[in-house]
């Protein structure tokens, strides 16, 4: 049974496209430290920014999302990383002045629970990324 100890991996393999959606949405200031501390656990950080300002990878704080905001989208691309988001099907909608490759953190991460906490903590630095939580991925027809 999937559940919120479902390692992240598993739950992308388990659920269709699409239907990925965060617990915590109408939560977010609440679960926003906690989610931090795990973005920190991770090493998300290590490119990110400590606050999601950005490093040597793109800023979470922008609207400038490559593959889409939605949380579908976003829980994918963390747990299976550019590339193999890329074999999904997914191709970039927009372009950030970083292109290197997102590792994929399906592994580190261990349950779908902390995963979806760092997504409100990042939502939690970029409020304006929550209108966009339930736009479907559509890929660039160019």
């Amino acid at each position: 049974m999937l559940g919120p100890a479902t390692p992240p991996l598993e739950l992308v393999a388990s659920t269709p496209k699409g239907e990925l959606k965060n617990p915590y949405n109408g939560d977010i200031a609440a679960i926003a430290e906690e989610g931090h501390h795990r973005y920190l656990s991770a090493g998300c950080n290590g490119c990110h920014g400590g606050g999601g300002g950005g490093g040597m990878c793109p800023p979470l704080t922008n609207d400038t999302w490559v593959y889409g905001a939605a949380d579908d989208t976003l829980f994918r691309l963390i747990t299976l990383g550019s590339d193999g988001l890329s074999k999904a099907g997914y191709t970039r909608l927009k372009h950030e002045v970083v292109v290197g490759p997102m590792p994929p953190f399906g592994a580190i991460i261990k349950t779908s629970d902390d995963l979806w906490r760092i997504i409100a903590f990042i939502r939690s630095v970029n409020p304006s990324s929550t209108k966009l939580i339930d736009v479907p991925y559509a890929p660039n027809p160019y």
